[in-house]
């Protein structure tokens, strides 16, 4: 019998799987699972591109006929719905007829929610749920807003010197951060369904919004301009022919379009006008803030005036997840507190 130090242990391999999908899976969630028999690995799996196969089905598959007795670690329940696409996983589970069968968090899918934890149980196979849940809810936070509140995940990404300007009062920005916090940012972007940008950032910097890590270069997000005033992009930008106008009468019902489309994790890079409209709304989950140990003085600042009108009100809305050094920049990362 595992112990629960073990379930635990085997849940984080399962969501370090997970990872692997992220900004490759929508409309599906990104999910983890690995099969474990007499303290050996003898399946892993993870969510493919486009979303099938499941991680399930892969693990399955790669144990073969292992995977009777064993147990199943999986990062999200398996589905129970039937699929024009494929079984679904929970059947694919009563077939191959593991022991155990551990799960981090219920699929609130309604298609599913619960069904897949009962048939199990109802087979005889014991069934837990709740192992590294919070980890594995935040993990699918852009599936869970999408069926809960019909929009992505949203991280604003921004990168400032030590008083908080993103350029020079010229304009001036390359580089404010140093190559490991670039590298980083690039990662970031490969995990991500959709990278967006505002007008301005796009006329002031033509930039490319592409992934230029070795071996990553297959995973940069779609690119997106949020503009309630711009027909097409230039043809002389970079991302002419490349990128869409998000249209819509406000952020919100521009990121619900995205979510419509299937998109479950959005990245916001610029710029100021941006970073404060989706403030405003309060649509961003997570923040990464790099910050390089310069002063400019009269400068840009990374966020435009986004209506606070009481500092009370600024409090109490983000925890730190991490603080931690790349190179010379300090990245710290916040979630919205909710």
């Amino acid at each position: 019998m595992a112990s629960v130090n073990q379930d635990f242990r085997w849940m984080r391999v399962a969501l370090t799987l997970a990872e692997r999908g992220l900004g490759q899976t929508q409309p599906n969630p990104s999910v983890g699972c690995v099969i474990v028999k007499d303290s050996r690995v003898v399946g892993r799996g993870w969510t493919q591109p486009g979303g099938r196969p499941h991680a399930e089905a892969m693990a399955l598959e790669q144990a073969g006929d292992a995977a009777e007795g064993a147990t199943v670690y999986v990062t999200l329940e398996p589905c129970a719905h039937v699929s024009p696409r494929g079984p679904s996983c929970t059947s694919l589970l009563l077939k191959a007829r593991p022991a155990r069968v551990v799960i981090a968090t219920q699929d609130p899918d309604p298609r599913t929610r619960g069904d897949g934890a009962r048939a199990l149980a109802e087979a005889g196979i014991a069934t837990i749920t709740g192992v590294c849940e919070a980890e594995a809810v935040r993990q699918q936070r852009g599936f869970r807003l999408r069926l809960a509140e019909g929009r992505p995940e949203v991280t604003l990404k921004l990168a400032t010197s030590l008083d908080g300007c993103i350029a020079l009062a010229s304009g001036e920005s390359r580089w404010i951060t140093g190559p490991q916090a670039r590298a980083h940012a690039h990662l970031e972007r490969a995990r991500h369904d959709v990278i967006l940008i505002g007008r301005r950032t796009l006329e002031a910097d033509d930039p490319l919004l592409d992934v230029r890590l070795a071996g990553l270069e297959n995973r940069s997000p779609r690119p997106v301009v949020a503009s309630r005033t711009l027909d097409a992009i230039p043809a002389a930008l970079r991302l002419a022919g490349k990128a869409e106008i998000l249209a819509g009468e406000s952020l919100p019902e521009m990121l619900a379009g995205l979510a419509a489309q299937g998109a479950l994790r959005v990245l916001a890079e610029g710029g100021a006008g941006l970073a404060a409209d989706l403030l405003k709304h309060d649509l961003v989950d997570r923040l990464l803030w790099y910050t390089a140990p310069i002063v400019i003085g009269k400068g840009r600042s990374g966020v435009e005036d986004f209506g606070l009108e009481r500092l009370g009100d600024a409090h109490g809305r983000w925890n730190m997840l991490d603080n931690s050094l790349l190179g010379e920049v300090r990245l710290a990362v916040f979630e919205r507190i909710r």
